[in-house]
């Protein structure tokens, strides 16, 4: 069944779409029966590997929290943003930062249907509907264009999506298009799946290889390739849940009690590079 959206949009309920599936491994209640279908695999077949999702959204929480508070940065594009959850890049860079703006870009109609509702009070954000795919279609899109000032450094957002990209549609040539165009002291946060080299992981990038079609895991090495020519911070490209641990409630903080990270915790990495 097709569902219409004010804009005339169709959202496909009897497909399962990344975004709702993610949505739905966080708790959300924007999701259908389908995507549900997909996530229970990974409740019931891959027992902890629901860790991912939120070790992931918790390094991008911090990630905009230091880019806010330690740089003159104050404009994010935040590329495959998914559905609107709790601490989105504008509550949290906002937070910190109130003159903070924001572009959301992504192809699913329903997180443009959410995200406009979400922000339609909030006159320093905007929801771009368009494939990330097409760095130059997103750059000089009206919205876009309306709200970042390239002359300026910019954050660009890469929040476990360009595992979504195959090798042929480039990736690093994605990240490189946008390294390109804005100035120096921009920059780049990406977070992405690993190759774990263990039954479970390789389980894990079979199904969403099998329900989506697409998907790449990628070494440590080729992660870090796609953030060639900008100075990757520290400290480095680590799994997320290590990406500077600084909070007082995050278990890994060095103020936190230290324990092993599971496997599944170790299965998506997260680095931050700028722009010289």
């Amino acid at each position: 069944m097709a569902v219409m959206t004010a804009e005339g949009s169709s959202i496909d309920s009897t497909r399962p779409s990344i975004a709702r599936v993610y949505d739905y491994l966080l708790g959300g209640k924007d999701n259908y029966a389908v995507d549900r279908e997909v996530g229970d695999v990974f409740f019931r077949d891959l027992p902890g590997s629901v860790a991912i999702a939120f070790a992931n959204r918790a390094a991008l929480t911090r990630a905009i929290a230091q880019i806010v508070k330690t740089t003159d940065v104050r404009q994010f594009i935040d590329l495959g943003s998914g559905l609107p959850t709790a601490d989105n890049v504008h509550q949290v860079a906002q937070r910190h930062a109130p003159e903070s703006r924001i572009v959301y870009v992504d192809n699913d109609p329903q997180v443009l249907v959410h995200g406009c509702a979400l922000l339609e009070q909030n006159d320093r954000t905007r929801v771009v509907r368009a494939d990330i795919r097409d760095p130059e279609g997103v750059r000089t899109h009206p919205d876009t264009r309306e709200l970042i000032d390239f002359d300026r450094p910019v954050a660009v957002i890469l929040s476990a999506v360009l595992h979504h990209v195959n090798d042929d549609e480039d990736p690093a040539g994605i990240v490189r298009h946008w390294r390109d165009h804005v100035s120096s002291g921009s920059h780049f946060f990406v977070s992405h799946f690993r190759s774990g080299d263990n039954p479970e992981t390789a389980e894990a990038e079979r199904v969403l290889q099998q329900t989506f079609g697409r998907g790449r895991w990628r070494t440590d090495e080729e992660i870090a390739f796609l953030l060639d020519g900008l100075e990757i911070l520290e400290p480095g490209i680590v799994p997320a849940p290590l990406w500077r641990p600084d909070t007082a409630d995050n278990p890994w903080s060095a103020r936190g009690e230290e324990r092993e990270l599971t496997v599944w915790e170790r299965l998506i990495v997260a680095g931050l590079a700028r722009k010289a």
